[in-house]
């Protein structure tokens, strides 16, 4: 008798004011008046009770047992008006929402789209850390303490050894040092400049720089794996020029340009009607840094470019300004 009043007490204390849900109805029916639910249970064990406590036994069983049963019931009526007036408010000939589905960002497809070229050339991805050490971001790349290059990539610093790296060529620094040539690099990756935000600057931006060393590597096959970057990026009718520059890592170092997307060489404002437009640096490995890296003087030899993202995109997409990338307008972003 006890048990079966308890079994009524929890019961209450599960429906009285609450508001419930068809799950939650569906639950508590299969609890006490389920095929193995509490009452059920009990009804099986007054076979086993004394012949003489069977009759009151059995009694209280039924009322409580009609009781749960009537009281479900109810609930039930009261959830069934309740779906009832839903659905009598929701109009079942109106269109369904589309859910809009968002996608890739231009500069990541422009990203993965470069990865994708010089996978195909054979090079793989290095990676390395933004805080970035003072020595592997300059020194160990040829600009010592106080060289003139430090002011072209003026920075941000945490300490007089810990920096926010201002490209990814120490990425390259460091696999030197940890690995043995061969080596077909390329290093995707944020840098940070000390830049004033304008239309064709950013002091957060991403690169893309590679690194190839190995014996008997020329000028010439760098020259043959930009020209195909090129070709497979802007199409085959695009060329390429190489000017002369300075970079401290490389020597001879040069600027790479192509003809101009847009007008083909004819001149336009885009390109300011030389028909060339620049996109890169690179340049042969300078020996410095294979005594850095530490490796057999005069073995071997390599080449190195690098090319901003950002940069990459702008071209691509014809996109007057650096900043509209990063504004998350969404009429922007929609367009690609």
């Amino acid at each position: 008798m006890i048990e079966l009043e308890k079994i009524k007490e929890q019961f209450l204390s599960e429906v009285n004011g609450k508001k419930l849900s068809r799950s939650d109805w569906e639950r508590i029916h299969t609890k006490y008046i389920g095929r193995k639910g509490l009452i059920t249970d009990a009804t099986i064990q007054l076979k086993d009770l004394p012949k003489e406590q069977k009759p009151q036994f059995g009694k209280v069983l039924n009322e409580v047992k009609s009781f749960v049963e009537e009281k479900l019931g109810e609930i039930k009526e009261e959830l069934l008006k309740s779906e009832d007036a839903l659905q009598e408010h929701f109009d079942f000939t109106l269109p369904e929402r589309k859910q809009f589905v968002g996608h890739t960002h231009p500069l990541t497809q422009i990203l993965d789209e470069i990865k994708s070229i010089f996978y195909g050339m054979g090079f793989t991805v290095a990676d390395g850390p933004e805080v970035e050490l003072d020595y592997y971001n300059f020194e160990a790349v040829n600009i010592p303490k106080d060289h003139p290059a430090r002011d072209m990539q003026d920075t941000f610093f945490f300490s007089d050894n810990v920096v926010l790296r201002t490209h990814t060529t120490p990425v390259q620094a460091r696999m030197m040092e940890k690995h043995k040539p061969p080596i077909r690099i390329i290093c995707p990756g944020r840098v940070y400049r000390k830049d004033t935000p304008d239309a064709t600057h950013l002091p957060v931006f991403n690169q893309v720089e590679g690194l190839v060393v190995d014996e008997n590597v020329t000028f010439a096959d760098l020259k043959g794996t930009i020209g195909t970057f090129v070709h497979r990026m802007f199409g085959k009718e695009i060329g390429t020029r190489f000017r002369p520059s300075f970079f401290s890592f490389t020597e001879p170092s040069a600027e790479v340009d192509i003809s101009c997307i847009f007008c083909k060489g004819k001149g336009c404002r885009v390109c300011k009607n030389s028909g060339w437009i620049e996109i890169m640096g690179s340049g042969m490995v300078n020996p410095k840094l294979y005594e850095y890296a530490g490796y057999e003087k005069g073995r071997y030899s390599g080449y190195a470019f690098g090319m901003g993202v950002e940069r990459i995109a702008m071209l691509a997409y014809d996109v007057n300004d650096l900043r509209l990338f990063l504004e998350n307008d969404i009429r922007f972003l929609r367009q690609f």
